[in-house]
């Protein structure tokens, strides 16, 4: 359990690293991201609450919806909604904003692949679904839709909604659904524990 607590937080750590280093760079969000963006730029910037602040209340909001799908909730749901848009916050205070593009470039490629690399860690600790994964697979388990066309709906819906109230939608959004699925397929396996078995 010790190691699968280190490895959970260390995996909500690096994703919210990632989601800065994708933001800094500015060619385009992954698609709840760009939701997010919509939001703090629409509503939540202009009242003095940040980007970091908008990801945790996202969360909880979609958490919310966990109730009528009868989706529970683990530890690494819970620290999900608390600690990913707070290290976003620190990194977006940390990452220089007025860089070229070949520097922006390289801060998209590096923030997709560690995105990649922390949703297998904090995924593969199996202390609960982020809220995001939860509702997806709390509509499949509800419905019998098909996987695939639930997480396309979702993702097509928030980048909609995003992008009318202003998030950043452009080469990096595509470049992150095209990505991100072959990255998890790598890295979760090399982060999932299984329980020890006798010989």
């Amino acid at each position: 359990m010790t190691r699968r607590l280190i490895q959970l937080f260390a995996g909500l750590v690096l994703y919210g690293l990632s989601i800065a280093l994708i933001v800094r760079a500015d060619l385009g969000l992954d698609p709840w991201d760009v939701l997010n963006q919509g939001v703090f730029e629409r509503f939540a910037g202009p009242a003095g609450i940040s980007f970091g602040l908008v990801v945790n209340l996202i969360g909880m909001a979609v958490l919310l919806l966990w109730i009528p799908l009868r989706q529970r909730p683990g530890i690494g749901t819970v620290a999900n909604v608390l600690v990913i848009g707070t290290v976003a916050n620190f990194g977006l205070d940390w990452i220089p904003s007025d860089l070229g593009l070949p520097l922006r470039a390289g801060l998209l490629i590096s923030g997709i692949v560690l995105n990649g690399v922390a949703s297998g860690a904090y995924i593969g600790a199996g202390l609960g679904p982020g809220p995001r994964d939860g509702l997806m697979t709390g509509i499949v388990a509800r419905t019998g839709w098909p996987v695939k066309w639930v997480r396309t709906a979702i993702e097509l819906g928030v980048i909609a909604v995003g992008w009318l109230l202003g998030g950043s939608v452009g080469l990096g959004t595509v470049l992150y659904a095209v990505t991100i699925g072959p990255l998890v397929h790598v890295f979760l396996p090399l982060f999932t524990t299984r329980p020890k078995t006798a010989d």
